[in-house]
């Protein structure tokens, strides 16, 4: 198991987002460094398959699909509470 973690300083010192690479999966935390701000896989420095965003308190806020970097298919925009809240369909 690969397992690789970073924080991310700008140049004028200020904690940005902790990047943690586990199995070829990149999870981005947010700048408090302990809620998830996003997950999914990069190949060859392009975001491929399913991917999930989250809002600093924790709830899920978007989910979809990359193809070679490009989104596709269902992509679910949530509300506050997590709840599914606008459906878009991004085609090729």
């Amino acid at each position: 198991m690969t397992n690789e973690k970073c924080d991310l300083i700008n140049t004028n010192s200020v904690k940005e987002k902790k990047l943690e690479v586990i199995n070829g999966y990149t999870i981005k935390y947010h700048a408090n460094g302990k809620t998830i701000w996003s997950k999914g896989k990069i190949i060859e420095d392009k975001p491929e398959g399913y991917w999930e965003w989250y809002r600093s308190d924790g709830t899920i806020k978007r989910s979809g699909y990359f193809e070679m970097g490009e989104p596709v298919g269902e992509w679910v925009t949530y509300d506050s509470k997590g709840e599914k809240y606008k459906t878009t369909n991004r085609n090729k």
